[in-house]
């Protein structure tokens, strides 16, 4: 299930960045125009993901489980991806949008949507990083750790 959130992510973020490109073709700077990529690619992305994973992810089997485990399984399954993960990631792909730029003026290219579409790239590359973290990490938010 881990490697459809990274896909989804990936590729929802390279169209839209490919299709903010295509739509901001000379009205903006290079710039701005990966900045804008990056930022709306991060954005749409992971509400796709979290659409995709709410509405189309397999539900475990609960017709052969005690009541118990049925209660407690519906109250852990929680695919989405909390807002301030998608937060974190629209300030990383600023990061990512510029890193687009330097690339595609080193690589010669000028197009907007190549451009637009390697912000959105770099961008749902961040975000899945973010993403990795945030399902490595075991805690429910709120929770102190302890060092002893």
């Amino acid at each position: 299930m881990a490697s459809v959130n990274l896909l989804v992510v990936l590729l929802v973020g390279t169209v839209v960045g490919a299709l903010t490109g295509l739509g901001l073709n000379g009205l903006v700077s290079d710039f701005y125009l990966a900045m804008i990529a990056g930022v709306l690619a991060t954005i749409v992305a992971g509400i796709v993901r979290n659409t995709v994973m709410t509405r189309l992810g397999t539900e475990p089997d609960l017709s052969t489980r005690p009541m118990l485990m049925i209660i407690y399984s519906a109250v852990a399954i929680d695919r989405r991806i909390p807002l301030r993960v998608i937060m974190y990631s629209a300030v990383a792909s600023l990061a990512g949008s510029a890193a687009a730029v330097q690339v595609a003026t080193e690589s010669e290219l000028t197009s907007s949507v190549a451009i637009g579409t390697l912000a959105g790239l770099f961008a749902g590359i961040l975000m899945t990083i973010l993403i990795i973290v945030y399902d490595m990490n075991p805690r429910p938010p709120g929770e102190i750790q302890h060092n002893p």
